[in-house]
């Protein structure tokens, strides 16, 4: 995928970073402990970007993230993504994922089953795990078997996810087994 631009943002999370193309988002950079970090991240993923104001259409995708994030009920399924270069399992996946809403979660085995694939729970957590548009596509929102709150590979782990899934009013309660 090709970035046009990119920005940094900030949300009750810490900042996040967005780039852009032609085609719509690129990727979505969670918090990555100091803005000079996330921004360092996202001239990395998409050299020749360059950091600017974002487009009516970015800053409305922006808006509604950072929206989220404050706790209110948003899908974010209207931000325009640009799958170039995506896997088409990995797009499959991150389809399914886009319509859990906030507050909801489903299990990596949950996903492997709607696309028809039970058994494949592993390979679905490995395109999560490749997401490149977190929070946009909420990878943040499937569990792991026995609804348990398994990895997550943005900073901070599993507590980041705990936090997200805790802003969107979903049930994260810890359990003793």
């Amino acid at each position: 995928m090709t970035a046009l631009g990119y920005a940094l943002f900030d949300t009750a999370i810490g900042h996040c970073g967005i780039a852009w193309g032609e085609h719509g988002v690129t990727g979505v950079r969670l918090p990555d402990g100091a803005p000079a970090t996330t921004r360092a991240r996202l001239r990395a993923d998409f050299p020749g970007a360059v950091e600017s104001v974002p487009p009516d259409e970015i800053q409305a995708a922006i808006d509604e993230i950072t929206a989220l994030l404050r706790g209110e009920r948003r899908d974010l399924l209207g931000i325009v993504l640009d799958y170039q270069g995506v896997p088409d399992f990995n797009r499959r996946v991150y389809e399914i994922a886009r319509n859990i809403p906030p507050g909801r979660t489903l299990t990596y085995g949950d996903i492997a089953h709607r696309l028809g694939m039970p058994g494949s729970a592993q390979a679905v957590g490995q395109a999560l795990g490749h997401n490149p548009f977190p929070i946009v596509v909420p990878c943040h929102r499937v569990l792991a078997a026995g609804r348990r709150m398994g990895g997550f590979s943005a900073r901070g782990g599993v507590e980041t996810k705990r936090q997200m899934l805790i802003i969107e009013g979903a049930d994260v309660q810890p359990t003793l087994f």
